[in-house]
């Protein structure tokens, strides 16, 4: 690949699940050319200071929590569900931050995730064939002619819900909203009388008697800011590229180019092709990338995509997202982690356990079991410990709200409950209660990990 790198210079290049049926191509145009008027919507020294803390986890000094909607609405943008998956972040960051004594990473997939890739171009209901519901920012849910024509001005609407979600994150991070003194308020109503709901009040109180001891001895928010606010960043799969274009800029202070649009992009499973559009896109923005690694990824293939995405080996800028299927990640999984360590390549290694466990019940709903991401978790585990890589991360489709959509967990959430609370415009979500109980399972984890790497000291004297 050439070095001499344009925002626009994957338009030369193969462009998987990037629609190309609009139909005015000139008002696609003209929406592209409005949002490159608009204000961006993250700034590069934002996106610099989260690929500084990404290297922190490459490197085995951090945790990685990623996690958010498989695919944000516009129907359902509501004030109150992004302040209900930004509290379930902040409870599941104190359970893995308690546990593994470490700082956790704090990553939504939120505004700006709205494209999704589909394994048809088509659906067809009662005889009629129309294009498949890609996501809000390209067309609609509704089995219409009208819904499902691609409309550039979903575009427009996209950026401004984005922009909307951003100004609020930013005011719960930093506005007294993630104050640690607020951690039993945390506690979503229907958590409250879960199993999960027990242990976070439990680990509430002994994180109430840390503080009162700091307060004690003079640490209190006033001293330490860190006690009341957060760092908290947005990410997205950068699929729909022409909105990637327009939303990229240079850096004034470092002559870089950045995506605006959010501090970390990621490249699905679908397209990274190490000759297509998507990858050429990503290699040139400065932002923290993340790769999705599927069953069909190579050792080799994956060494030449890292080549390319994170040529200069940065801690921090590449991430790879490994999603298999707790079925085939213990076959799959080691060769790529041992690959990478074998070369030497600075990558964080994270898991997907959601979009390799997705099947059909008997009543027709799209569900994933709650066992079976449990164990492409603990699978994840063992293989990075077998191959001496860090376990950097989890990425996550997971909501606030009380949805039925992923079956088990400790409510043993059966197939005919599913129909209940199944609001997902794409993939089943996590709900609250599953994500805690996740959550704990990962702290046991790190706890783990964490009485392992002692333990070669103590045994040295």
């Amino acid at each position: 690949m050439s070095d001499r790198w344009t925002p626009s210079a994957w338009r030369g290049k193969p462009a998987r699940h990037v629609p190309t049926d609009y139909p005015d191509a000139e008002a696609l145009a003209q929406a592209e050319r409005t949002l490159r008027t608009l204000p961006p919507l993250v700034f590069a020294g934002e996106a610099r200071r989260l690929k500084s803390l990404l290297g922190d986890v490459a490197e085995g000094r951090a945790f990685l929590l990623q996690g958010g909607d498989c695919a944000e609405s516009f129907k359902e943008f509501q004030a109150d569900n992004i302040r209900d998956t930004f509290r379930l972040i902040l409870q599941m960051a104190v359970v893995l931050t308690f546990a593994g004594g470490k700082p956790v990473v704090k990553v939504g997939r939120i505004a700006g995730q709205f494209a999704k890739p589909r394994s048809e171009a088509t659906e067809t209901q009662g005889g009629v064939t129309l294009p498949s519901y890609r996501g809000d920012i390209i067309n609609g849910q509704g089995f219409t002619p009208a819904e499902r024509a691609p409309d550039p001005q979903r575009l427009v609407q996209a950026y401004g819900q984005s922009a909307a979600t951003l100004n609020l994150l930013r005011a719960f991070a930093g506005g007294g909203y993630a104050d640690l003194h607020n951690i039993h308020r945390w506690t979503l109503g229907f958590v409250a009388d879960s199993p999960q709901g027990a242990r976070y009040r439990e680990l509430a109180d002994q994180i109430g008697r840390t503080l009162d001891f700091m307060e004690a001895i003079g640490v209190t928010p006033d001293s330490q800011p860190a006690l009341r606010q957060v760092e908290f960043f947005t990410s997205h799969e950068a699929l729909l590229l022409g909105f990637e274009e327009a939303m990229t800029r240079v850096d004034s202070t470092s002559g870089d180019w950045y995506d605006t649009s959010a501090h970390m992009l990621w490249i699905g499973e679908r397209t990274r092709q190490l000759d297509g559009a998507h990858v050429e896109f990503a290699r040139g923005v400065k932002n923290p990338l993340g790769l999705k690694c599927g069953p069909t990824l190579e050792p080799d293939d994956l060494l030449r995509l890292t080549d390319v995405l994170n040529p200069k080996n940065e801690p921090g800028r590449l991430t790879l997202i490994g999603r298999f299927g707790a079925d085939k990640a213990p076959e799959l999984l080691p060769r790529l982690m041992a690959a990478t360590r074998r070369e030497g390549r600075a990558v964080v290694w994270s898991t997907d356990p959601m979009h390799g466990n997705t099947l059909k019940a008997a009543n027709g709903y799209k569900t994933r079991p709650f066992d079976r991401i449990l164990n492409e978790v603990r699978t994840f585990f063992e293989v990075a410990r077998a191959e001496g890589v860090h376990p950097g991360g989890v990425h996550l489709e997971m909501t606030g709200q009380n949805v039925t959509e992923c079956l088990g967990g400790a409510r043993a959430l059966s197939e005919d409950e599913l129909s209940h609370r199944y609001h997902t415009h794409c993939d089943p979500r996590l709900n609250a209660d599953q994500a805690l109980e996740l959550a704990f399972l990962l702290a046991e984890k790190l706890r783990e990990a964490r009485t392992a790497m002692r333990q070669p000291l103590s045994a040295a004297g």
